[in-house]
């Protein structure tokens, strides 16, 4: 029986990642849904090649355009995420979400009821809204798989161990493009140089987010979240190479690590081959990085980002709403060449510590509507300061 999927963000890289893997093997697949925000040309080209009878595209002009270009298909094309009833009649096999930013937080929320199991690369959802999340996880009996690499690497090393059986997680960070880089020369680096990470091929946002180490903020958030971990158990280490994702020490004294290659195909493979271990062809072990892994700390005065964590509860809250629209509204101003990159790093600290904003610390997000309203102050507080 073909396994029944849907891909929430299919023109992104982690959606078409997932589609270079099912055209390999389509006689086990349906996909019954696929979604966009703009890409309409693109997703409609994925409809016919896989055969999808249901998209949701979100802007209105490119649903307009979709309609068009559809008219003679029998496909059902929707605007919304609100039409998912209209779509599932049952439970479906598997869900992959990964559209970007808190756009992807309702559509996420909302779809996990739907499916069996859904596999979540949308951090902005783990980090700002976990708690509604893992409600609905539990009310659905819908199990759930990180796609990050770290944290899938994560969830594969604590598979039959609790919580409690950990004693410490360490996550890599490669050090982004300015590992090396001397930090009094980082006032002139540009956003080209910015989107030039040495192992992984990312977004901009993204790219911008790890070159500053904030990324890493985040996935600590994640894991904390995630796997109900204390923050003062996570540790990040620097490991140039990308090839070492996690490294998990128990009680007992057994340490654990997990390592492959740095490409996203491999968390994601194994996500929709959950237990099946379906052979995927990639390089062999690297002997070279294996002998040379360089692990160290990070340093705080070239990344004074990661400071940030210690100013962090471990109680769930809507301050990472804070965090997450603080550092996108900063990130859109470099990109657009408005602040420079020192000033990017600076701000986005010395803001997240505005007294107004550190009352959500105190204050546990109770619902979508909770975090898209505190999403929406913040940036409006950010738009009105001389910045």
């Amino acid at each position: 029986m073909k396994k029944k999927i849907a891909i929430l963000g299919s023109t992104g890289s982690i959606g078409e990642n997932l589609l270079r893997i099912i055209k390999k093997d389509k006689k086990n697949f349906e996909i019954v849904l696929i979604t966009a925000n703009r890409n309409y040309k693109k997703l409609f080209k994925q409809a016919k090649e896989f055969n999808v009878k249901n998209l949701i595209i979100n802007d209105k002009k490119s649903y307009e355009l979709l309609k068009n270009k559809a008219k003679k298909s029998n496909i059902n094309i929707y605007n919304n995420y609100n039409n998912y009833k209209k779509i599932f009649r049952k439970k479906i096999d598997y869900v992959m979400s990964s559209i970007i930013g808190l756009d992807g937080l309702h559509p996420t929320l909302k779809i996990i009821k739907h499916t069996k199991k859904i596999a979540i690369a949308n951090k902005e959802s783990l980090i700002c809204a976990w708690n509604l999340i893992n409600n609905e996880l539990q009310k659905n009996k819908t199990s759930f798989i990180p796609i990050d690499s770290e944290h899938y690497s994560i969830f594969e090393l604590l598979k039959n161990h609790h919580s409690t059986d950990v004693e410490k997680i360490y996550i890599t960070a490669s050090g982004g493009p300015f590992l090396n880089y001397p930090k009094k020369k980082f006032k002139f680096i540009k956003p080209k140089n910015a989107l030039k990470h040495p192992n992984w091929k990312m977004g901009k946002k993204i790219s911008v987010d790890s070159s500053t180490l904030m990324n890493k903020v985040f996935e600590v958030i994640e894991a904390k979240n995630i796997f109900n971990i204390p923050f003062k158990k996570i540790s990040i280490l620097i490991h140039p190479q990308s090839y070492m994702h996690a490294i998990v020490k128990f009680k007992n004294g057994i340490i654990k690590v997990l390592l492959h290659d740095p490409d996203m195909i491999i968390p994601i493979y194994n996500s929709v081959y959950e237990n099946e271990f379906k052979k995927i062809k990639l390089s062999n072990l690297n002997l070279n990085i294996l002998n040379n892994l360089q692990l160290k700390k990070v340093d705080l005065i070239k990344f004074p980002i990661i400071n940030i964590l210690n100013k962090m509860h471990d109680r769930h809250s809507l301050f990472e709403t804070v965090i997450i629209t603080v550092n996108d509204f900063f990130v859109h101003k470099f990109l657009d060449n408005k602040i420079n990159y020192e000033q990017l790093i600076k701000k986005i600290i010395k803001l997240i510590q505005l007294k107004e904003f550190n009352k959500y610390k105190r204050i546990k997000p109770k619902s979508i509507e909770d975090i898209y309203k505190l999403k929406d102050y913040v940036s409006l507080k950010l738009s009105q300061l001389s910045i």
